[in-house]
């Protein structure tokens, strides 16, 4: 139960600072650049500071797309996939509570910072890019923390932290980026919208994009 109580906890951070600093910071792909990158650094620093939190207890997933990709590779059972499962999406409604909360109390501030289709993009094209990007963090992921793979595993926190900063850059401007449907799921409950009836893309999207990288992983991972 430790385990999946850090993952919560990991999670509810994640959501609460990541969707919390894009909501203070008025995060805009098109109108206000310096804050998707602070958006994504956030969201970077986020995992890297849990990752040496709670790393040590249950991994650090704090993302149901990494607990796929690792349940795929044959790294956990799938009872701990799913404790690991309900743990994130219980943080992640604290988290959105706690930002909702505070949020409702400045008249400026609108949302809960949840994932939706940017102008000009199509669902295609939305589940496409999280397709691809959650592929490639969780890629990273299994990757950094394999004990096939030499040290990588030591500064496993670090990469994938700089990874996420990566993704977000890249992404923000199509989906607002998710890669992660726990930190989509909570949100969008909260902010309703369009936010609500685009969420199949933020929860399939990721789940795609983390069996791809199970298989590339399988495919390229070094002997023991």
């Amino acid at each position: 139960m430790k385990k999946y109580l850090a993952e919560a906890v990991g999670t509810m951070v994640l959501v609460l600072m990541g969707c919390g600093v894009a909501v203070s910071l008025g995060c805009d792909p098109v109108n206000n650049i310096p804050a998707v990158v602070g958006t994504a650094l956030a969201f970077g620093l986020a995992v890297v500071a849990m990752a040496y939190t709670i790393g040590g207890i249950s991994g650090c997933h704090i993302n149901p797309a990494i607990t796929l990709g690792c349940f795929l590779s044959g790294r956990m059972s799938g009872k701990d996939a799913c404790g690991y499962i309900c743990g994130q999406v219980v943080g992640a409604f604290i988290g959105s509570a706690l930002l909702a909360l505070l949020t409702n109390s400045v008249a400026d501030f609108q949302g809960t910072g949840a994932n939706d289709l940017q102008a000009g993009v199509s669902v295609m094209g939305g589940l496409l890019a999280e397709i691809i990007f959650t592929c490639v963090f969780v890629l990273v992921v299994l990757g950094a923390t394999a004990k096939t793979n030499g040290a990588t595993n030591n500064f496993a926190g670090l990469a994938i932290g700089l990874s996420l900063v990566l993704v977000h850059l890249v992404c923000i401007r199509y989906t607002g980026t998710s890669v992660n449907p726990a930190r989509s799921l909570a949100p969008a409950i909260f902010q309703g919208g369009t936010a609500l009836t685009n969420l199949w893309i933020f929860i399939i999207g990721p789940f795609i994009g983390a069996a791809c990288a199970a298989g590339i992983w399988k495919a390229i991972e070094p002997e023991k």
